[in-house]
């Protein structure tokens, strides 16, 4: 019997990764499987063929946040996994996912634990070593550690806020604590593309991210107080 979990799928424009992704999602039993590409692909993707049946595709105006809220629009499911289409989960992955679902309470958001592929800098190390500490120590997990959601909770939330120009991820599970809701590691790892930090060089990309994450820590910490 397939897991009650829906699998929302945000591609962005030009994104061929989901490709490596839905093989790797093949032998999860789940209700149904959503990608979401942005309106102005409607007429190169339409007639797109995929093998998965379970697999379903939806539009919505590009963004992250609005393709998210999009996707988990289109799923009846009780659970939703948000994945980025450059993510690369492994049987462990699976594993976990199918056994929080078991036993996890609706107000439990989890996340799975960052790691990297092959195709960036030796140094991603730290960038791992620091996911976990954002993770594990502050409980500030970001959307492409993969959050698994309930229903009844993100329809809580309403979703990612598609204000925003960036951050969607980190904005709700800032709103996710306020409203009492336990941010959990599921306890396996997640597999992510470090191409960008090869291509624009591991220190810049490093400091970037660090200064992005703090300017939102100090924005989003002040939207919930208020």
């Amino acid at each position: 019997m397939p897991l009650d979990l829906a699998i929302v799928i945000p591609v962005g424009h030009g994104d061929e990764h989901w490709r490596g992704l839905l093989p790797c999602l093949a032998p999860l039993a789940v209700r149904e499987i959503v990608m979401v590409f942005a309106v102005d692909e409607l007429h190169a993707k339409r007639q797109l063929q995929v093998a998965d049946p379970r697999v379903h595709l939806a539009f919505a105006p590009r963004g992250r946040a609005q393709q998210l809220n999009a996707g988990a629009a289109q799923t009846q499911a009780r659970w939703i996994w948000f994945v980025h289409a450059d993510s690369v989960p492994t049987e462990r992955t699976l594993a976990a996912l199918a056994q929080f679902i078991d036993v996890a309470d609706e107000r439990d958001l989890g996340y799975f634990d960052l790691r990297f592929l092959g195709d960036g800098p030796a140094l991603m190390a730290i960038n791992r070593g620091g996911a976990w500490i954002r993770s594990r120590w502050l409980g500030l997990p970001f959307g492409d550690q993969g959050y698994v959601v309930s229903r009844r909770l993100f329809e809580r939330l309403q979703g990612f806020d598609a204000s925003l120009p960036c951050g969607e991820d980190h904005e709700f599970i800032w709103r996710a604590r306020a409203c009492g809701a336990r941010i959990r590691a599921v306890g396996a790892p997640l597999y992510t593309s470090a191409r960008k930090y090869a291509a624009q060089g591991w220190l810049r990309t490093t400091v970037a991210h660090l200064h992005g994450t703090w300017t939102q820590v100090r924005d989003f910490s002040r939207r919930v107080q208020t």
